[in-house]
């Protein structure tokens, strides 16, 4: 539930938060704002998921992606190769974990 604190800020409460405490509204493109310089783990539509240093991204939510491994399930398990830059399309964007180390370190 959004509400306009009395400094004019948008809040919204979250979880099991208790009544009347509000944490501040982040709205999607800002979270990603701040992820630029860091690495990311992006799972896309299909059976591909990549992981890399997010360079940039635009209103549609195309990335640009650098020092990149990209994974993809196959018949014969995982492969994995690596890309130095790569435009990934948003719409074809499913999640983005920030800080993510990819599908590897999920089986550990």
């Amino acid at each position: 539930m959004a509400d306009a604190g009395s400094d004019g800020m948008s809040t919204v409460l979250v979880g099991n938060q208790a009544p009347g405490v509000a944490a501040p509204l982040i709205l999607p493109l800002e979270l990603i704002d701040r992820c630029i310089g860091s690495r990311i783990w992006i799972v896309m539509r299909g059976d591909k998921e990549f992981v890399g240093l997010l360079r940039g991204f635009d209103d549609f939510v195309n990335m640009v992606l650098e020092d990149v491994t990209e994974y993809e399930e196959t018949t014969d398990g995982l492969t994995k190769r690596h890309l130095d830059q790569i435009l990934l399309n948003g719409n074809n964007i499913c999640i983005m974990i920030p800080g993510g180390k990819g599908p590897e370190a999920e089986d550990h």
